[in-house]
């Protein structure tokens, strides 16, 4: 549990914003600072596609105790990171600390810590993680996001997860233990300018 509060803390924010494009030739990855937000690529869940959350920086933690019971539950909406053994793609979030440092460490402490058998017992081995969200306008998006964590529980599952769809299909064969973070962003829309104009961080 104290590797959920450390995500908790590393993550925890009151808004996030999101874009929504066609899917690059060369796969983004890593976070970029841009004014006060941290822009980031993620995956439309809907198509493949890539899309681009941006977290403002130095806002109130959020968590189960305020926003989740001040949410309606039916207007909150999945956000899922799926955090890969073996490094079998470009990633939205490379390595430990890596190119996401501000929550990398946390996700991959938190998959050592549930399927060592699968991610070992080193957290700075694992070699990434992607996030998967609906589009804007489609699916089950909606402004507040709803965080879960989905851990592969055997190698020989592992595959490149990009959809909604392939997602469940392999959480229906067993592949997959989902982790609920308790944590909800609320998520307005941002164009991809502020991705491209932002300086990487490292």
């Amino acid at each position: 549990m104290r590797y959920l509060a450390r995500f908790a803390s590393a993550i925890a924010i009151v808004g996030c914003l999101a874009t929504f494009n066609a899917q690059a030739s060369a796969l983004p990855s890593g976070e970029r600072q841009h004014g006060s937000v941290t822009v980031e690529p993620a995956y439309n869940d809907a198509d493949g596609s890539i899309v681009y959350l941006a977290t403002p920086n130095q806002l109130a933690p959020l968590g189960p105790t305020n926003v989740v019971q001040n949410v309606n539950p039916n207007s909150v909406a999945p956000l899922y990171l799926i955090v890969y053994p073996v490094a079998i793609a470009t990633f939205n979030c490379m390595g430990v600390p890596g190119n996401c440092p501000d929550h990398g460490g946390a996700i991959a402490e938190l998959a050592v810590s549930q399927e060592p058998g699968v991610y070992g017992t080193d957290h700075l081995l694992v070699p990434g993680h992607d996030h998967l969200v609906a589009g804007h306008g489609a699916g089950d998006f909606n402004a507040p996001w709803h965080v879960y964590v989905e851990l592969f529980t055997t190698r020989a599952a592992v595959t490149h997860i990009t959809t909604l769809a392939e997602l469940n299909a392999a959480k229906a064969a067993g592949y997959l233990e989902e982790v609920d973070t308790g944590i909800v962003f609320l998520c307005p829309i941002v164009s991809e300018s502020a991705y491209l104009a932002g300086t990487p961080v490292s």
